[in-house]
C-alpha cells in the first residue's frame, strides 16, 4: 500500500466508522489524522526524510485534488494535521476504487441488499437475520464481516430444512460440497446464530454445537485414548485394563454401556498434546488424551470419571501458553472439576534446560494472556510469561519427566 492509497483509506474509514455517516452525531468534528499516526518517526530526529517528503508530497496533491486539507507549521514545512473533505467521501471512495480496489460503501450496501434477497425466504432464521441486516442498512450501517454471511445462511438454510440423520461430515458435503469445511470454517457463527434465535444460550456445562442434534445432526463417533490401572464394568462384567501399559482407544459409542469406571491410581490426569500423552506414564496417575479443549464426548467421560471416583486427585498437563490455559480455564468450566494444573508454572519456564525450547509471545498471546491473568489460579505464571516475554510447548517437559 502507497501513501496515496494508506492516508485516503485511513481517513474514509475513519469517516465510515463515525457517527456523521450513520446521521447520529451531535457535534460535526473533522475527520483527521496526524502524520505521525501513519508514520510514527515522522516528527523524529531519526525518521526517514525520504519517506517524510512522500508524505508531504502526497497530501500537497491530495489537497490539490480536492480530497483533503491540511494544517501545516508556521514556520517549516512538516504537516501538523490531515483533514478528510467530508463532502467528498463518494468522490474519494470511487477515486480509490478504480486505483485501488477498494470496495465503496454504496457497493457493499449493494451486496448486503442482494444477501437479503437471496436468504430472506430460505429458512425462519435466515429471514430473522436478514431482518437484522434490513435494519442496519436503514441506519446506513453496514454489518461487520458481511462477506461470510452466504456460507453461514447456507448452513442455517440448509440445517433448518433437514429431515434426515447426518453426521456433521456428511451435511459439510451436501452444504459445500467438502467434508471439512463446516467444522473448519462456519460451525460456530452457525450455532450461535440457531442458539440466538431459538433463544437457547449454551449453559456453562454445554458445547455450543449440541444444539445440530436437535436438527437431526450429529459428530462422527470418535475415540478416547486413556492408560493406566482402571477398570470398566460394563453389564456386569468387570474389564481390568492395567494390562494393557499403551492403553486403549475407547468408542464414543460405548460410553452409553459402561456402568462404572474405577480409577485404582491417586491421580487422573489429562494431557492437552498427542506426543506427551503417548510419552507420559506413571504408576500413580491414570491418564487420558484431550488433544486440545475437550468435546461433549470427553466432557461426559470426565465427569463419570470425577462421579464414580471423587476422592482422586484431578490433574491437566498442557502447553505453558494462552491456548494452555485457555483449555485448562474451559475444561474446568464444562466439567465442573477441578483439575489442578501440572507442570506449567514458572518453575518449567525458568529451568536452564528448557532455555532453548522457550518462544516469545504474539501480539495474540499478549491480549489472550491480559484477559486470564484477572483469573487468580493463573495470575502469577501469566505475569512471569508476560514480564519475561516467554511460553513453551508440553513435548519438551514430558521427555525430560520420563528420563
Amino acid at each position: 500500500m502507497n501513501w496515496e492509497e494508506k492516508i485516503l483509506v485511513y481517513l474514509v474509514d475513519k469517516y465510515r466508522g463515525s457517527k456523521k455517516d450513520t446521521g447520529d452525531n451531535k457535534t460535526n468534528r473533522r475527520t483527521q489524522v496526524k502524520p505521525e499516526k501513519l508514520y510514527k518517526k515522522y516528527k523524529a530526529n531519526d525518521g526517514d526524510f525520504d519517506v517524510i517528503d512522500v508524505i508531504n508530497h502526497t497530501v500537497s496533491e491530495l489537497c490539490r485534488i480536492g480530497f483533503l486539507t491540511c494544517d501545516q507549521e508556521k514556520f517549516g514545512t512538516l504537516l501538523q494535521c490531515i483533514y478528510l473533505v467530508d463532502g467528498q467521501i463518494e468522490q474519494v471512495e470511487d477515486y480509490l476504487h478504480k486505483k485501488y480496489g477498494f470496495i465503496p460503501k454504496e457497493m457493499k450496501k449493494y451486496d448486503v441488499q442482494n444477501i437479503i434477497a437471496r436468504y430472506y425466504n430460505l429458512s425462519e432464521i435466515c429471514g430473522m437475520e436478514c431482518d437484522r441486516l434490513q435494519k442496519e442498512l436503514d441506519r446506513n450501517k453496514i454489518p461487520n464481516d458481511y462477506e461470510t454471511f452466504p456460507k453461514i445462511l447456507d448452513a442455517v438454510a440448509f440445517i433448518e430444512n433437514n429431515q434426515t440423520e447426518l453426521f456433521v461430515r456428511e451435511a459439510s458435503m451436501k452444504i459445500y460440497g467438502d467434508s471439512k469445511y463446516f467444522e473448519e470454517n462456519t460451525l460456530v457463527p452457525v450455532c450461535q446464530m440457531l442458539r440466538k434465535y431459538k433463544n437457547k444460550p449454551c449453559n456453562t456445562d454445554e458445547l455450543m454445537d449440541e444444539i445440530l442434534s436437535d436438527y437431526m445432526i450429529k459428530k462422527e463417533p470418535q475415540k478416547f485414548s486413556i492408560k493406566g490401572n482402571f477398570i470398566l464394568s460394563i453389564g456386569g462384567k468387570e474389564l481390568d485394563f492395567s494390562v494393557l501399559p499403551d492403553g486403549i482407544g475407547l468408542d464414543t459409542n460405548s460410553l452409553k454401556k459402561i456402568d462404572c469406571i474405577k480409577i485404582r491410581t491417586q491421580k487422573f490426569m489429562t494431557i492437552e498434546n498427542r506426543t506427551s500423552y503417548l510419552r507420559y506414564s506413571a504408576p500413580d496417575t491414570v491418564t487420558f488424551y484431550l488433544g486440545g479443549y475437550a468435546n461433549r464426548f470427553q466432557r461426559d467421560f470426565i465427569k463419570k470419571v470425577y462421579d464414580d471416583n471423587p476422592n482422586i486427585e484431578f490433574l491437566h498437563f498442557g502447553d505453558i501458553d494462552a491456548g494452555g490455559f485457555w483449555i485448562h480455564h474451559n475444561l474446568c468450566e464444562i466439567t465442573g472439576v477441578n483439575f489442578k494444573t501440572y507442570c506449567m508454572s514458572k518453575d518449567e519456564l525458568s529451568q536452564k534446560q528448557y532455555e532453548k525450547c522457550l518462544h516469545r509471545l504474539t501480539d495474540n498471546d499478549t491480549v489472550r494472556l491480559q484477559e486470564l491473568k484477572e483469573m487468580r489460579v493463573y495470575t502469577d505464571i501469566i505475569q512471569y510469561m508476560l514480564q519475561h516475554n516467554v511460553k513453551m510447548e508440553q513435548e519438551i517437559i514430558s521427555l525430560e519427566l520420563m528420563k
